[in-house]
């Protein structure tokens, strides 16, 4: 397997459509089950979603990795909007600043393997996960 990286624009509910078409397309690559399919694509779509909701969009970057025998994806999303003030707020489950039901960042670390999320109130969020197979 040669490690790959694609960046895709996140602006459009368009964008969110084709971040989730590519996602699943490389874990099928990396012979993920159906069920870990299901985890990475919705970990990846709730993130996109809260790339354009609440950091007025950005970019995803998709990135098939190897750890020597384990393979995975590690997704990244980044945007340049208002940051989140208080992070252990953010990841608890129930909150939303959006009125959704608060658990997009909490459920997408539940569904990741690996999770990092970086934040600075007026600088923007850049959030990493990563998926093994």
């Amino acid at each position: 397997m040669i490690p790959t990286r694609e960046s895709l624009p996140l602006q459009t509910d368009e964008h969110v459509v084709r971040v989730r078409q590519t996602v699943r397309q490389r874990a099928i690559e990396l012979g993920f089950s159906l069920v870990e399919q299901t985890k990475v694509v919705t970990a990846a779509s709730e993130l996109a979603r809260n790339t354009i909701q609440h950091g007025g969009g950005g970019e995803a970057c998709v990135e098939t990795i190897m750890d020597g025998l384990r393979r995975g994806l590690r997704l990244t999303f980044m945007d340049t909007g208002p940051g989140i003030p208080d992070l252990t707020l953010a990841l608890k489950d129930g909150y939303s600043t959006g009125g959704g039901l608060g658990l997009g960042l909490s459920g997408a670390r539940r569904l990741s393997s690996e999770f990092d999320i970086e934040s600075e109130p007026g600088r923007g969020t850049r959030v990493v996960i990563v998926r093994w197979k």
